[in-house]
């Protein structure tokens, strides 16, 4: 019986991938890195430092290390969400759909825990989390599980009766590779995406989910 809820948040929760965009091409300007918005798509769903290794790798800098790069995308991040960050579209209602219903809901993102936090307390949300556990502290980031296999854990809950809520294709991956059921809510530009195929449901926005689909996914 699926009776527990994992949501990613960047892009889902929170509107701040334009954000995350913004800060990753004021900070890699500073080591002569010019990132596109298309460029900086590529890595959606990574951790950052994960993020910061791929585009070193490529571009080859050394004026500063890939750790100070990380620390500063996180903190330039976490001033423009406190700042400009919005809910998604029906983020009150789909936390209230799954509590009314005694879901056991739980939150599992790739962004460092210190963000996360950040983004509970701008939203007033940290209440309605029973787990929330952040990928910066599992040994792989997604598209790898194990930050959606311990969110499972955490809450007590068989992945088979977990429902997952994502917005990309490397979230979506790593949620499926869980056996959790999963729900996409892309970008508006990104909905036709063929990948996107492997979610057992994709929306247009989280106030379109409802008690039909629910019983849909839980067949």
């Amino acid at each position: 019986m699926i009776n527990t809820v994992i949501f990613d948040m960047d892009g889902l929760l929170i509107d701040s991938e334009p954000l995350w965009g913004q800060a990753m091409r004021e900070v890699f300007s500073t080591v002569g890195v010019t990132l596109s918005p298309e460029l900086t798509s590529r890595t959606t769903g990574l951790r950052t430092k994960e993020v910061v290794s791929y585009w070193h790798d490529h571009f080859q800098w050394n004026n500063k290390s890939a750790e100070e790069v990380t620390v500063e995308i996180i903190d330039n991040v976490t001033h423009k969400i406190l700042r400009e960050g919005r809910a998604m579209e029906g983020l009150a209602y789909i936390l209230d759909f799954f509590h009314s219903r005694s879901f056991k809901v739980g939150l599992a993102s790739s962004s460092p825990m210190r963000l996360i936090q950040s983004v509970l307390d701008h939203l007033a949300i940290r209440d309605r989390f029973h787990a929330v556990i952040s990928a910066e502290f599992e040994p792989h980031g997604k598209p790898h599980p194990a930050v959606y296999l311990s969110c499972a854990q955490e809450l007590n809950s068989h992945p088979l009766h977990c429902l997952a809520f994502e917005d990309s294709v490397t979230g979506m991956i790593a949620a499926k590779a869980a056996r959790v059921k999963t729900i996409v809510v892309p970008e508006p530009h990104k909905r036709s995406d063929p990948r996107f195929g492997l979610a057992d449901l994709q929306l247009n926005s989280l106030l379109e989910f409802d008690d039909a689909r629910l019983e849909e996914l839980c067949r």
